[in-house]
């Protein structure tokens, strides 16, 4: 490898790597599951339902690792060419610029494509090469066959409450990868979560807690999708920063979650019996 582009694949490493650690509370023995994938290279999937922390549990395992992290956003409009590079033109002529697919597979980094479902199958297809035996990533527009490095790992997530017949998987996808199933923690833990992330107390994490069970005891009774850990902190942020704890509820957890007024009243019922 030139000396050059070994520089350049440092400097593209250190850019990527998280330096902090990310708090993350353990809700079983995914962390030793995931080293063991990591270990023996094998790709991973991540199931669960919205804000249940699959993207703060590879940012954690990133750091854990000591590996970069390259995160990719995946939607409707993503193409092959967003995920491994394309040439552009500019002053000095045409050269390539690698995507975030490419990179990672360069610098041996976590790439992972969060809600990969959200991006078109002909998009998807790509990984394939990189899933397998095989570990390389061919770019047909360059002429190049990018080898993978040892530490590259690729890690998929995606919502199975939200997957239909047009927004699925195909099986020769699902089976190039092991998988680890996430959901909301049971409530004490996740009253640790909210405290922690929050900044409030036992006491008012617990009630936001509370209430957040409501919401998912009406997950296909009017509502897609319960209220997450996510929206739980965002409510207990505004709690600590000095809004009342009923206002903060209705503006962090009721309001995003739907758009229907008697929904929306049955929620606020909820909020009013543990915030008065």
């Amino acid at each position: 490898m030139p000396a050059a582009f070994s520089a350049t694949a440092a400097d593209s490493a250190a850019q990527y790597l998280v330096r902090a650690e990310p708090w993350y509370h353990p809700v079983g023995d995914e962390v030793a599951h995931f080293e063991a994938a990591a270990a023996s290279r094998m790709p991973m999937m991540l199931k669960g339902p919205t804000g249940c922390g699959k993207s703060r549990f590879v940012e954690y395992m990133a750091w854990r690792l000591g590996r970069p992290l390259i995160t990719v956003a995946c939607n409707e409009d993503m193409t092959a060419a967003d995920l491994v590079g394309r040439f552009l033109i500019d002053r000095e002529g045409t050269r390539w610029q690698d995507g975030p697919l490419t990179l990672a597979a360069r610098i041996g980094a976590l790439c992972y494509l969060d809600e990969v479902v959200e991006a078109r199958q002909d998009t998807v297809v790509v990984i394939h090469p990189l899933t397998d035996h095989r570990r390389v990533l061919p770019l047909d527009k360059k002429g190049e066959l990018v080898e993978a490095h040892p530490d590259f790992q690729l890690v998929i997530s995606y919502n199975p409450g939200y997957q239909s017949l047009m927004k699925d998987l195909k099986p020769s996808t699902r089976q190039r990868f092991g998988a680890l199933d996430f959901d909301y923690p049971e409530s004490a833990v996740e009253t640790a979560i909210v405290a922690h992330e929050g900044g409030v107390s036992e006491e008012v994490a617990g009630r936001l807690v509370q209430v957040a069970l409501r919401s998912r005891n009406l997950k296909g009774h009017g509502l897609d999708e319960g209220m997450s850990t996510r929206l739980l902190i965002y409510a207990a942020t505004l709690i600590r920063s000095g809004v009342a704890p009923a206002d903060a509820c209705r503006i962090a957890l009721v309001r995003p979650l739907t758009d229907d007024v008697d929904m929306r009243d049955a929620l606020d019922a909820a909020v009013a019996t543990f915030f008065a």
